[in-house]
């Protein structure tokens, strides 16, 4: 199988390659802007770009989940019982800051988006970098100034204490397994 799969793929001409975007693609997109903030601040392409994308993969879940594309016809052979029912506005803390976002909704309200599901507000390792920190030492309110300085996104001390102890019972445990022989004897020499 796996062979077969190489085999096209040489054949095509990509051997495992992810396809490139056209460069006057991206000469078109940067014609208007200037300065670096247009870019990469507020409201610049690259936030633009991200929204569309995260839209663009959550509109594509709705057609998945519903089987038909947005503003397609029902056919005879396949009734619908559900269907699309506009948009919810959402905003979700990334690690380029807060994003505000459209997710879309059914009117039986079963839809469970995967790529960002329902409840959640954090996206793209916000939450491991909050448990680095943590456990370097940092306290609840310096990873709140740092968030607040390196991101420009203002978290409150009760998500951060969330987010840290979501993962203390996993510490705790770990911390308190059975050690295999080998070390117990070993960490006995030492005091321990």
């Amino acid at each position: 199988m796996e062979v077969t799969k190489k085999k096209e793929q040489e054949a095509q001409g990509q051997e495992g390659k992810k396809p490139e975007i056209d460069p006057a693609i991206i000469e078109q997109l940067m014609k208007d802007y200037q300065r670096p903030e247009d870019l990469t601040g507020p409201g610049g392409i690259m936030e633009q770009l991200t929204k569309r994308l995260y839209e663009r993969v959550l509109g594509a879940e709705m057609t998945h989940y519903l089987g038909y594309e947005k503003g397609q016809a029902p056919t005879a052979d396949q009734p619908r019982e559900n269907h699309r029912n506009g948009t919810s506005k959402k905003t979700i803390v990334s690690e380029d800051g807060k994003l505000k976002i459209e997710v879309p909704r059914d009117r039986a309200g079963e839809f469970e988006p995967q790529f960002i599901r329902k409840g959640q507000r954090r996206f793209g390792g916000f939450d491991s970098k909050i448990i680095a920190m943590y456990a370097q030492g940092m306290r609840v309110r310096e990873i709140k100034a740092f968030l607040e300085e390196q991101y420009k996104v203002e978290v409150s001390a009760d998500l951060i204490s969330t987010v840290t102890d979501s993962v203390m019972e996993d510490v705790v445990e770990w911390q308190n397994r059975p050690l295999e022989r080998m070390y117990s004897k070993e960490f006995a020499s030492f005091g321990f």
